[in-house]
Parts: structure tokens; C-alpha cells; sequence
């Protein structure tokens, strides 16, 4: 961590009071911790811009009646074997199944996997939730 500095901003006064309203709701104890948590949220998303190693979580819904579905996703990932570090399957009920993919890779390449799995004939919903691997955060 480095060092703290204190600075001042200019705001609309409406437009405070709702950043601490909403501060407020969300369990922050000041505003600077609400702040940092934007400003760090801000910098993950230029990372996904970029070309910088994230680590991902792609999760999808799917008919696993389906022919081959199953098999397709399996296979793909295996495909990705070094990028894929975890994946998670859990049957929601007689036809609809969840799984949850953790990769890790260049943002192009999450963003790439991610798109060809939604993509998917028989995935239902699909959702890629990119963060950062923390390296570039302080």
C-alpha cells in the first residue's frame, strides 16, 4: 500500500448527497472507501479494455437435453485446459443445469471464450463476470 494523500473535489451538492445515499445503503463507513471502491472498479474495467491477464467467471444456464450440448462445453473446455482453472456443475432441476467456469486469461481471450460458450446452441442465459487478478491494484 503507498502512501495517503488527502485531496479535496468540487461537486454539485445533489450530486453528493445521492453518492452518499447511496454510500450509505452499500455499508460504506465514509466516503473515501466509497470512493477508492470506484475508482478501483474503474481501473478493473480498463483492464478488460486492455490486454492484461483477468481472471473471469462465466456462468450459464442450459437444456443438458440438448444432443451434445454437454459434451461441446466439456470439449471446449478442455481446449482451454491452461486458461480454465475450475469449473462447477450443479443440476437446477430435471432438464436445466447451472455451471460456473473460472478462467484466466487476456481479456480478449475471457472475453472470446466467453462469447463462444454463450453462444452456444441450448444455453439458455449466459453471463461473463470479469474482474482483476489484483496485481495491478494497490
Amino acid at each position: 500500500m503507498g502512501e495517503t494523500i488527502r485531496f479535496g473535489m468540487s461537486l454539485d451538492a445533489d450530486l453528493l448527497d445521492k453518492f452518499d445515499n447511496l454510500a450509505e445503503k452499500r455499508g460504506y463507513k465514509n466516503r473515501s472507501e466509497a470512493l477508492r471502491d470506484l475508482m478501483r472498479d474503474y481501473l478493473v474495467r480498463k483492464e478488460w479494455e486492455g490486454d492484461e491477464e483477468i481472471v473471469g467467471t462465466i456462468t450459464l444456464v442450459y437444456d443438458h437435453h440438448v444432443r451434445e450440448l454437454t459434451e461441446r462445453l466439456t470439449d471446449f473446455q478442455h481446449d482451454h485446459s491452461s486458461a480454465v482453472l475450475s469449473s462447477l456443475h450443479i443440476h437446477l432441476d430435471h432438464d436445466n443445469c447451472l455451471e460456473v467456469i473460472v478462467i484466466r486469461d487476456t481479456a480478449a481471450n475471457v472475453r472470446e471464450f466467453a462469447d463462444h460458450l454463450i453462444s452456444t446452441r441450448g444455453v439458455k442465459h449466459g453471463k461473463l463476470s470479469a474482474t482483476t487478478t489484483g496485481r495491478q491494484l494497490r
